[in-house]
């Protein structure tokens, strides 16, 4: 197998930034084409509305958000997922204290 074919992290080797207050983020592995990222948010944490390019898999790994896009809103709770395209105004809000993987097609540059 080529190495080139193969993208492993560590977790503990990689860092953890907080981009905002009640947000932690960790990118984990990632190609150009495709990006894993740990989001850790506290219990009233509110993300600004926002859109990027890229399509965005999200899957609730504990707590419980609350997501809304497209003028409706879901509840998320552990096990929950959500698939957004890209270019399409979302946010989330952490009604108790979560931890969600993301997945983003392409990877995010602003991230890297």
């Amino acid at each position: 197998m080529k190495d080139s074919g193969v993208v492993y992290t560590a977790t503990e080797a990689t860092p953890v930034s907080s981009p905002e207050p009640g947000m932690l983020r960790q990118v984990l592995a990632y190609k150009p084409q495709l990006m894993l990222v740990r989001h850790k948010f506290t219990k009233g944490w509110v993300g600004a509305r926002h859109r990027h390019p890229h399509h965005q898999m999200v899957y609730i790994v504990g707590g419980h958000i609350r997501f809304s896009a497209e003028g409706k809103c879901w509840d998320l709770h552990t096990g929950d997922s959500v698939v957004v395209d890209g270019n399409l105004d979302h946010e989330a809000s952490a009604l108790e204290d979560s931890e969600v993987l993301d997945i983003f097609t392409p990877y995010r540059e602003d991230y890297a």
